[in-house]
């Protein structure tokens, strides 16, 4: 069955003044829908290689796959990792694990922000749980096809390519994490740490 674009959990201008209402148009119809039908094409031409016992060029799309299946599953995490009434901080086991991993809520996010500030290029940045240890992780990904090859669960991940901010924010990304952080679903990224 076809991936498909999901609608966003809330209207365009929602999340203003952090996020403008232009950019989510942007973002949501014309680059998450990109990866959708790259991930849909990938997908099939996959299958076509398989009923014609041709693989000459299943590494091209492997990597197809790989590139718009990991911008696809990324930005559906980004959408409901956000909500107008966002921000502040997270409660309960949540906030107990942030502040044993990272010594305080603030250490968190000055970590978190300098790892987004520091991506070179395009990327994300990512609050995850290990899977093989079970503790929490900043991560960054310049190429987010790579987290195929990560054994994590991402629970809070913020898309730091300038698709993303760069309408309001021009080039000063910190400005945008900085905003990002108020409007964080911390319900959201509760569930998903919950969720094991």
């Amino acid at each position: 069955m076809p991936h498909e674009l999901p609608p966003l959990p809330y209207d365009y201008n929602a999340l203003e003044p952090h996020i403008d209402e232009q950019t989510m148009r942007l973002h949501h119809d014309k680059h998450h829908l990109a990866y959708v039908n790259g991930l849909n094409t990938a997908e099939a031409k996959l299958a076509e290689a398989r009923e014609k016992n041709d693989f000459s060029l299943v590494k091209h799309w492997e990597r197809e796959a790989a590139f718009h299946g990991a911008g696809h599953f990324l930005h559906v995490i980004f959408w409901e990792n956000m909500s107008p009434k966002g921000g502040g901080k997270p409660s309960g086991a949540l906030l107990d694990a942030i502040e044993s991993r990272f010594k305080s809520f603030d250490s968190f996010l000055a970590h978190f922000k300098a790892a987004g500030a520091a991506v070179e290029g395009s990327g994300w940045v990512l609050l995850v749980r290990n899977n093989m240890t079970s503790a929490l992780e900043i991560l960054t990904a310049e190429k987010h096809q790579d987290l195929t090859q990560w054994v994590v669960t991402p629970l809070l991940v913020c898309d730091v390519w300038e698709h993303a901010y760069y309408l309001k924010y021009q080039n000063n990304r910190a400005a945008y994490l900085e905003a990002f952080t108020k409007v964080i679903n911390w319900e959201d990224v509760a569930r998903r740490f919950a969720s094991k």
